[in-house]
C-alpha cells in the first residue's frame, strides 16, 4: 500500500490520508520520507483536531498553546490514552457545545467553568468517598472540574449556574455543577447524614445555590437522581434520565457507554442550542431559565392584540411521591404577557394600552378539574401593557395529585387603564399549558 500511495500526487495523497484518519496516517508516516512529509502536514492535523476534538487552535487539554496541531493531537491522545477514544470525543463535543453557547450568550457563566481535573484529583475523590466513577463522568471531570465563583458572587448571591433554574414566590433555584472538592464535602455531609446503604455509592454532583435542590449520581448504576421534599426524612429521590438510555457501567464496550451525567448534559446543551430554554434578565442579573420558550412546550395565544405565552416546569424538590395527598407533584408555571405593536384592538379600534383586571384559571389533574380560580390581579399586580415594552412575567405554582395535568383560562383586561377605561372589559385567552412528569429532570 505504501508504494501505491507514493505514486499519487500530493493533493490526492492529502485527501487519502484525511480519509484514513489519524491512526492510519501515523502508520503511513513510517513507510517513506514522502509519506512522512505528507502525513505531517499541519492542514491535515488541523482537520483531525477539528473533527475529533473540536479544536480551532493547537491547544493541550488544559488550554495551553502547543507548537502544532499534530503535537496537540498527540498530547490529547497521551493524556486520555486510558479511555475509549470515541467516548472521549463524545464528551469533548458535549462540553464544547455547552462552552460555545455560553461564550456567545452567557460569557460571565463560561468564566466560572474550571479547568479539567487531573487523574490524581479523581483518584483522590474515589479513595475518600470509596466509589468508582463511571467512565463518562470521569472524562467529564477531566475536561471540566465543575464551576467556581468569586467571593463577590457568593456575597451578592449572583451564582451563574450552568444548569439554571426558576423562581416563584420566594423559591429561587439556580443549579450549578460542583467541583470535585465540593463533591467530596457535600457527599460527606449529605449522603452519610441520609443513611444511604454503602452499596449505593451516591455522590452529590450538582445543586442550587439558594433553595434546597441536590443532584446525586449513583456510581454503581450510572443513574442521576434529584432529591424530593422527602429527601431529608426518607432519602426519596427521582431519576433524572430515562433508565433505558443508560448503559451498564460494567459494559466493557466503553465506546458505547453512557451514564446519566453525560446524557443529562447533552440534553441540556440541545435545549440551549435549539432555543427551547433561554436566558432571563431580572434586576440586571442574568440566568438560564428552565421555563420552555418554544412550542410545543410553550403555548401562545393572541387576543385583541394581547399576546400571552405560557409554559410550565416540574419542581422535583417540592414533590413528595411517598405521600397520598394532593401535594404529591408540584409544577411551576410562567406567564408572559405583552401588547402587539398595533396596540389593543377592540372592534377594529386601536388603543395604546390595556390593563389587567381579573384572572380565571382552570387546573386539571389528568382530565379532572381540581381547582378553579377567579380572582383579581396576578401576584397582587395589575400590569399595564404598552406596545413595544418588555413582557410582563410572573410565575406561580400548583400542587397536583397526578403526574399529568393542565392549566388553562383567561385574563380580563380593560382598554386604556383601570382608572380611565376606554371601553368595555374583554377576555384574553391563555392557551392550555401541559403539566407532566418529564423524561429529563433538571
Amino acid at each position: 500500500m505504501g508504494l501505491e500511495l507514493e505514486a499519487v500526487g500530493d493533493l490526492a495523497l492529502h485527501v487519502i490520508l484525511t480519509k484514513l484518519g489519524p491512526k492510519d496516517t501515523a502508520t503511513a508516516a513510517c513507510v517513506s520520507k514522502k509519506l512522512r512529509s505528507s502525513a505531517s502536514a499541519e492542514s491535515l492535523w488541523s482537520k483531525f483536531c477539528s473533527q475529533d476534538l473540536d479544536l480551532k487552535h493547537p491547544l493541550d487539554p488544559l488550554g495551553n498553546p502547543t507548537p502544532s496541531f499534530k503535537k496537540s493531537y498527540q498530547i490529547w491522545r497521551e493524556a486520555f490514552g486510558m479511555y475509549p477514544w470515541l467516548l472521549v470525543m463524545r464528551v469533548k463535543r458535549c462540553l464544547g457545545r455547552l462552552k460555545n453557547w455560553l461564550g456567545i450568550n452567557f460569557p460571565e457563566a463560561e468564566a466560572t467553568l474550571r479547568k479539567g481535573a487531573s487523574e490524581a484529583d479523581i483518584q483522590h475523590l474515589e479513595r475518600i468517598l470509596k466509589v468508582k466513577l463511571p467512565l463518562p463522568t470521569r472524562i467529564l471531570y477531566r475536561f471540566c472540574d465543575g464551576q467556581e465563583f468569586t467571593a463577590r458572587q457568593y456575597a451578592d448571591e449572583t451564582l451563574l449556574g450552568l444548569i439554571g433554574g426558576y423562581s416563584f414566590y420566594d423559591h429561587v433555584v439556580n443549579v450549578y455543577l460542583f467541583p470535585l472538592r465540593e463533591v467530596i464535602l457535600k457527599t460527606k455531609a449529605v449522603v452519610r447524614h441520609l443513611g444511604f446503604s454503602n452499596k449505593s455509592k451516591y455522590i452529590v454532583v450538582a445543586g442550587s445555590a439558594y433553595a434546597s435542590k441536590l443532584f446525586f449520581l449513583n456510581c454503581t448504576t450510572g443513574q442521576l437522581y434529584v432529591g424530593t421534599a422527602n429527601l431529608p426524612t426518607d432519602g426519596e429521590m427521582i431519576p433524572c434520565v430515562p433508565k433505558e438510555l443508560i448503559s451498564s457501567v460494567h459494559d466493557f464496550n466503553g465506546d458505547q457507554q453512557q451514564d446519566a451525567m453525560l446524557l443529562w448534559l447533552e440534553e441540556h446543551g440541545r435545549r440551549l442550542e435549539n432555543g427551547i430554554i433561554k436566558l432571563r434578565e431580572e434586576e440586571n442579573i442574568r440566568s438560564i431559565s428552565l421555563f420552555p420558550e418554544e412550542p410545543p412546550l410553550c403555548s401562545t395565544a393572541i387576543t385583541n392584540g394581547v399576546k400571552v405565552r405560557a409554559s410550565a416546569v416540574f419542581i422535583p424538590e417540592a414533590a413528595a411521591n411517598a405521600q397520598k395527598d394532593h401535594a404529591k407533584y408540584t409544577f411551576s408555571y410562567s406567564i408572559r404577557m405583552s401588547l402587539q405593536p398595533e396596540g389593543c384592538i377592540i372592534d377594529g379600534i386601536p388603543f395604546s394600552s390595556c390593563q389587567l383586571h381579573w384572572r380565571h384559571w382552570i387546573i386539571r389533574a389528568y382530565d379532572r378539574i381540581v381547582s378553579e380560580v377567579n380572582d383579581e390581579a396576578v401576584i397582587g399586580k395589575f400590569p399595564l401593557l404598552h406596545p413595544g415594552e418588555k413582557e410582563f412575567v410572573y410565575e406561580s405554582c400548583t400542587p397536583l395529585s397526578a403526574s399529568s395535568g393542565s392549566i388553562e383560562g383567561s385574563f380580563t383586561f380593560v382598554p386604556g387603564r383601570l382608572t380611565d377605561p376606554k371601553g368595555a372589559p374583554f377576555k384574553v385567552k391563555v392557551a392550555t399549558v401541559a403539566l407532566h412528569l418529564p423524561d429529563y429532570i433538571f
